[in-house]
């Protein structure tokens, strides 16, 4: 055989790359697999979207607030842009709406006060913010940021799948 033809690797292969290789093969397909919502009306496609959208609007005060670059006039704009949004999920959780892709788990329906009690909580906090934002008070603005993410936190733990 020619010499050209010769299989010669750039590095030895030794068992512990092959098995480096190997796995590395088997996990690049193992990815979620998107699941799309293919029901009538989407509702769990547009109250996920919607939940984006609340994030989009908190998490540049939190980043704010992180940083300690807290900037008043800035902040009001961003919390009438959540209050604003934050009505955009709750209609689409729907009798019939937990199927996949949704990521609420079914503590939602079988706890319907619950799990309004915490919407509630939310828009409350949320009303709260927008009220310290607009006080433009820093220490109010972070204690109600901070009430606000503990009422995200808690109905997450309750009624979103990890």
């Amino acid at each position: 055989m020619p010499q050209f033809f010769k299989f010669r690797p750039f590095l030895p292969l030794t068992a512990g790359t092959a098995t480096a290789v190997l796995a590395a093969t088997l996990f690049a397909g193992c990815g979620e697999t998107a699941v799309e919502d293919t029901r009538p009306g989407q509702p769990v496609k547009h109250r996920q979207a919607a939940f984006k959208e609340i994030v989009k609007a908190f998490e540049p005060m939190g980043v704010q607030l992180r940083k300690n670059r807290y900037d008043a006039d800035q902040f009001i704009p961003m919390a009438e842009a959540l209050a604003a949004r934050r009505d955009g999920p709750w209609p689409h959780f729907g009798p019939d709406t937990h199927y996949p892709p949704s990521k609420a788990t079914a503590e939602v329906w079988k706890q319907p006060e619950q799990f309004e009690k915490a919407r509630q909580d939310f828009i409350a906090a949320t009303d709260a913010l927008l009220a310290a934002t607009r006080n433009k008070d820093k220490a109010q603005v972070e204690a109600a940021y901070e009430t606000l993410h503990e009422t995200c936190k808690s109905c997450h733990k309750q009624f979103k799948e990890r």
